[in-house]
């Protein structure tokens, strides 16, 4: 009886590090405590802006400010008809409300708790100036009003109790943004046309060199690190370096952010009892353009227990995540 149980425990982990990775299959347990949700909720507003305006979505962006010497986070930038649209998502939840000082009260009346957060709107325009002046810094110069700025509540369990500033977009606006109404007139659809109108700005258009200018200076701007994990889970922050077995380091060692662009965690493979083995396959950087030479992709074998030592931006905590638990990684240059 007691080899039985010993036998049943063995395959159940067996079975479970070879579908679920141990960094997933933990829902009570997730890597670092990782901030999925602000995350996720950041690439779904990229994800719908996209669809929404046929754009080209920056997700992460580092912007050096030489007045402070620092780099501010700009969640995301959004370049369509030769305009650029430097958007704050806020995953607040409660109920909003605005302080005469511009601050923000969050109170979720379920715990029974506030919070407060500093002036959302100030701090979009603040990343908007600062994105303009390093845009221009590398050679765009933009026509007046092509960078405009949107607060963004995307969490359906907000609630704006006032009036809005008009910079804001609360939920249930959000909520009713979709794809189809492109194909509406504006009158039809008041939110389409209001959140339309952060676009207009100036009537002169840029021209389309300027506008392709835009996106790969945008392109080639430093970025925070990007883990994608099993389950659409996304994590910003700061890549460290890989722990494991030393001749999977080894192997591990070019994968470095002045070479490499972006590696993908591909497939498993095993062979008898021995361990489980990731196939990685990485792209090195390409300076000359946008993307990555794919024509150079390279591709290692390691033990699907080696780990990822990754900072997350909005923890002051290093931790560990399993290889076999990640999608992809993407590393700023």
């Amino acid at each position: 009886m007691l080899l039985e149980i010993i036998c049943g425990l063995v395959i159940y982990k067996l079975f479970r590090s070879l579908f679920c990775g141990s960094a997933v299959c933990s829902s009570a347990d997730d890597p670092l405590d990782f901030d999925f949700y602000a995350s996720n909720a950041l690439f779904s507003v990229a994800a719908q802006l996209e669809k929404l305006y046929d754009g080209k979505a920056y997700v992460g962006l580092r912007i050096p400010d030489p007045d402070t010497r620092s780099r501010q986070h700009i969640d995301l930038a959004f370049v369509t008809e030769g305009k650029v649209l430097v958007v704050s998502v806020k995953n607040f939840a409660g109920f909003i409300s605005r302080c005469e000082d511009g601050s923000w009260v969050c109170r979720d009346k379920t715990r029974n708790k506030k919070k407060l957060h500093p002036d959302p709107v100030a701090e979009a325009k603040k990343a908007a100036l600062i994105l303009e002046s390093y845009l221009k810094r590398r050679g765009v110069a933009l026509p007046v009003g092509s960078v405009r700025y949107l607060v963004v509540l995307p969490n359906p369990k907000s609630s704006y109790l006032k009036r809005p500033p008009p910079e804001v977009i609360t939920y249930a606006q959000w909520a009713q943004l979709k794809p189809e109404l492109k194909k509406k007139p504006e009158s039809q659809s008041m939110i389409y046309g209001w959140i339309k109108g952060a676009f207009c700005g100036a009537k002169t258009e840029m021209q389309e060199p300027m506008h392709q200018q835009i996106k790969f200076v945008l392109g080639t701007s430093p970025i925070w690190d990007r883990l994608e994990l099993k389950g659409k889970k996304y994590v910003l922050g700061e890549f460290l370096e890989f722990e494991g077995k030393q001749e999977d380091i080894r192997v591990l060692s070019n994968i470095r952010r002045s070479k490499i662009d972006r590696l993908i965690v591909q497939k498993t493979s095993m062979f008898g009892l021995a361990p489980l083995r990731l196939q990685v396959l990485y792209f090195p950087r390409d300076y000359r353009s946008e993307g990555v030479s794919y024509l150079e992709l390279k591709e290692v074998t390691v033990r699907s227990n080696t780990e990822i030592l990754f900072q997350p931006a909005d923890a002051s905590k290093v931790g560990k995540v399993d290889l076999s638990s990640v999608v992809s990684m993407t590393l700023s240059a």
